[in-house]
């Protein structure tokens, strides 16, 4: 996979923070290289977050996200507020922007505080060095003439490496020349012509350890087994037909789910496993958020909001009132719901799902995800988080 084509979830997030016209965009174009930003002298240009995928040695792939201005005002300048905040959510390492002809203001010192209490690595950057030189404690910055931009990257990349997870999905489960089967359906909601992005994460993974992936479809489950010489160590299919998998491939072949690996790779595993408890105490009337990470166009058999619904409505033998949001829609207020269903969160860095996961904790709201839904609704959780280290069957709800 070429760096262009590394999600933007499986890259560390550089945000850009900082006053209206402090120069936060001119920064984020010499970082670039690119005239990313617009760049004015009008106060609240950047009314969007903007961002530009990149290669920072020796960090690797990032993303750079440029911000609307943290002290805009008006109901106009809330709303990018608003967006700012939601930045910092995904944001890995925060780059505070600070005007060096104003110094440091309201705005800057609320953002510090928001950085240390999401205990968010950040670097302080006196802009405008040039014209006034920056005092103890801030990294010297002139985006005008191009000042130790050089330098700015190298010491965002190495203030970044702590916050590059590499816990990956399946690479520590397995070992060089074993096989994995990797059950994958093609129906109406697969993309035409290629995988979706769990399935090609999770044979990326296998291979990138040296072993072997089978790839079949789930009509093909008992012959690909049987072209094996022996079991395969690990069995992974999609959630959806999780029910057959259990059927078909034999009770001493571990077997899991790529939405599965997904919340052990996002850091979410154990309270997922945990809040499937709630799927046995809904009732009449109860409220459930299901939240997806991507835009994707839904389909007539959409798993969020057709498929999950039904069965549901059909494990809970009642009628349930269902919410649903994607992409960066999270609500603030979770209280309403009795229960949250997330997705895999592929297209969700691991830091938004934490701010999603610490959100629903904090509230008190239990909040799973869409494999763990589906598999303890099948009566084989147990046996789908049996072999992650991060759980235990006896921990299975």
């Amino acid at each position: 996979m070429s760096l262009n084509a590394t999600p933007s979830s499986n890259r560390v997030h550089l945000s850009f923070f900082g006053c209206r016209n402090a120069g936060k965009s001119s920064l984020v174009n010499q970082v670039t290289g690119q005239k990313l930003s617009v760049v004015s002298d009008v106060p609240g240009t950047t009314t969007d977050p903007v961002s530009k995928a990149m290669e920072i040695l020796p960090l690797g792939p990032v993303l750079i996200i440029d911000t609307p201005g943290y002290d805009d005002e008006g109901t106009l300048g809330a709303l990018r507020v608003e967006k700012t905040l939601q930045v910092l959510r995904h944001t890995d390492v925060a780059v505070l922007v600070v005007d060096g002809q104003t110094g440091p203001r309201e705005a800057d010192r609320a953002l510090l505080e928001l950085f240390r209490q999401r205990e968010i690595p950040y670097l302080a950057v006196w802009n405008k060095c040039d014209l006034v030189p920056a005092p103890e404690g801030y990294f010297a910055a002139s985006a005008l003439e191009g000042t130790n931009i050089h330098l700015l990257r190298e010491t965002l990349a190495r203030l970044a490496l702590p916050a590059e997870s590499d816990r990956g999905l399946v690479r520590d489960l397995i070992s060089a020349g074993d096989r994995v089967l990797l059950i994958t359906p093609i129906d109406q909601s697969a993309p035409k012509g290629r995988m979706i992005l769990p399935q090609q994460q999770v044979l990326r993974d296998i291979l990138d350890v040296d072993a072997i992936a089978v790839v079949a479809r789930e009509t093909q489950i008992a012959a690909a087994l049987q072209g094996l010489c022996a079991p395969p160590k690990l069995a992974v299919t999609d959630s959806q037909v999780f029910s057959l998998a259990n059927r078909e491939v034999p009770p001493e072949i571990p077997l899991t789910s790529f939405s599965i690996l997904m919340a052990r790779s996002k850091g979410i595993l154990k309270d997922a496993v945990e809040g499937a408890r709630a799927l046995d105490a809904l009732s009449p009337g109860d409220k459930v958020l299901i939240s997806e990470g991507c835009t994707h166009h839904r389909q007539c058999e959409d798993i969020g909001t057709v498929k999950l619904p039904k069965w549901l409505r059909a494990h809970a033998g009642c009628d349930l009132e269902f919410h649903f949001t994607s992409g960066g829609e999270f609500p603030e207020d979770l209280t309403p719901f009795r229960l949250i269903i997330h997705c895999g969160g592929c297209m969700l860095n691991e830091r938004e799902m934490r701010y999603r996961r610490r959100l629903a904790r904090e509230q008190g709201v239990p909040m799973t995800n869409y494999g763990i839904a589906i598999a303890h609704m099948r009566g084989i959780l147990a046996r789908s988080i049996a072999m992650l280290p991060e759980v235990r069957a006896a921990e299975c709800p």
